[in-house]
């Protein structure tokens, strides 16, 4: 394990570029077809407020090893293909087994299925078709067996599973093919399609001795700030579970009061939040290439394959792409489910910064292998699930960007709700019409259902 805390007496040592959110300001606020997906400037218009600065481009190039030009055309792609991957994964339904994006551009759009006959759907949907043998579903089911076991058994040899849509099967990640088979076998999995990835590798937390602008931890601990989120009137911002329990106070950067951890849950998941006192305030910004400001404008998770960015305090601003979601990987420290794997290298330090796709906020830092010099890999916990857990709210730059949407009657116990952490697949009602979920998302006050159809369809 790499130690989570910073001395205070080596606070000199520490170097810039944090993953700071909060400016300290004075107390004053500042099985048919499915139907044509949205065009592609209403998807761009309901996931890119904020248009992606030339610095952040220049970074995904640098990065994912593009050409100059291209990181634009990627981010567009992967916008649009997410808007065309909710609507098939809602006319598919069970048979829906899992979506991702390829190329330089992520101009190919992979839509997996169970039943060849939806072929054609798929690919008037804009998609290539895969048919494969299991449903998202089934494979969830299986990683479930996987998480169950866990609680009984040790699982230091076998640090990393997670559902992987383009083999369609579950894998295991394990120091030794020995390892992985028994543990696939104490889960009751033996003779089924379980992958096994052998890799020397074992994920630790990546809060440490190295960092900037960030925050202390009852005046001896370090970790970097994630994403600005209120809960009424508290403003505070989203972090790692590792950084702190309930109650553990806080000062910023500057060695100024700062807040209180109002809630933190680690091991099982990897997420808390800080509230903080009123000489603090929340902005949408997270900290981009080259300290520029990147302003996030929601929380629409990016498909397998997309591009993402990472903020962290040793090592700045990092890109990659997502390898899976819904992975579960074990520190020493304890187990963690539900977090994303990602190219994206880190450090220690990096721990709690933000990571983020365009201007969509995707989840804070948990821990990884690897480095910025060799490559690595990191895991974030999504952000979405953190502000369902806790009731929190984003700050956004489009919650200031127009009118807020007019109320729902309160009657109706599936009105659509601004602030509300929807799952794909999921409907409501709005304005005498339902709509279904396109994509996991926060709702944004500005974006009602009627108006963001790269989120949600009409049914």
């Amino acid at each position: 394990m790499v130690g989570r805390h910073a001395a205070r007496s080596r606070r000199a040592a520490l170097t810039a570029l944090g993953a700071l959110v909060l400016t300290a300001l004075p107390s004053a606020a500042t099985a048919a077809p499915p139907p044509a997906p949205a065009p592609e400037s209403a998807a761009a218009r309901t996931s890119a407020a904020a248009a992606p600065s030339a610095r952040m481009l220049r970074a995904m190039e640098r990065d994912l090893g593009l050409a100059p030009g291209l990181a634009a055309d990627r981010l567009a792609n992967e916008t649009e293909a997410g808007t065309r991957a909710g609507m098939l994964r809602n006319t598919l339904g069970d048979r829906f087994a899992g979506a991702w994006v390829s190329g330089a551009t992520s101009a190919e759009l992979t839509v997996a299925t169970t039943d060849a006959a939806d072929t054609a759907a798929i690919e008037a949907g804009g998609a290539e078709a895969a048919v494969v043998e299991h449903g998202l579903a089934e494979l969830r089911s299986v990683k479930e067996k996987l998480d169950a076991a866990a609680v009984r058994v040790r699982t230091e040899q076998t640090p990393v599973w997670y559902v992987d849509v383009r083999t369609n099967r579950v894998v295991v990640q394990a120091t030794s093919r020995s390892a992985a088979d028994a543990f696939v076998e104490r889960a009751g999995l033996a003779g089924q399609d379980v992958g096994v990835r052998v890799s020397p590798n074992r994920p630790r937390l990546l809060a440490d001795l190295v960092g900037g602008d960030a925050y202390y931890i009852n005046d001896q601990a370090r970790c970097s700030i994630g994403f600005s989120v209120t809960k009424d009137d508290q403003q505070g911002f989203a972090t790692a579970g590792h950084c702190g329990d309930p109650g553990a106070t806080t000062t910023g950067y500057n060695e100024a009061a700062q807040g209180t951890f109002q809630a933190s849950t680690f091991p099982g998941k990897d997420m808390a939040w800080v509230g903080v006192n009123s000489d603090w305030t929340a902005t949408p910004d997270v900290k981009g290439e080259g300290g520029e400001k990147v302003q996030i404008a929601g929380s629409v998770e990016a498909l397998v394959g997309a591009s993402v960015c990472r903020s962290g305090s040793t090592t700045g601003w990092h890109c990659g792409t997502v390898r899976q979601h819904d992975s579960t990987v074990t520190y020493p420290e304890g187990t963690v489910n539900g977090l994303t794997e990602t190219t994206v290298c880190a450090e220690p330090g990096d721990s709690g910064g933000p990571f983020v796709s365009g201007t969509q906020g995707q989840g804070t830092t948990s821990g990884g292998s690897g480095d910025c010099t060799n490559g690595g890999t990191t895991f974030y916990q999504p952000i979405n699930p953190l502000l369902s857990d806790f009731g929190l709210t984003l700050k956004t730059s489009s919650a200031a960007a127009g009118t807020p949407a007019p109320p729902q009657d309160n009657a109706a116990a599936d009105a659509w709700a601004a602030g509300r952490v929807y799952q794909a697949g999921a409907t409501v009602s709005y304005a005498g019409e339902r709509y279904r979920c396109l994509q996991n998302h926060q709702a944004q006050g500005v974006g009602s259902p009627a108006s963001t159809p790269a989120l949600w369809q009409r049914v």
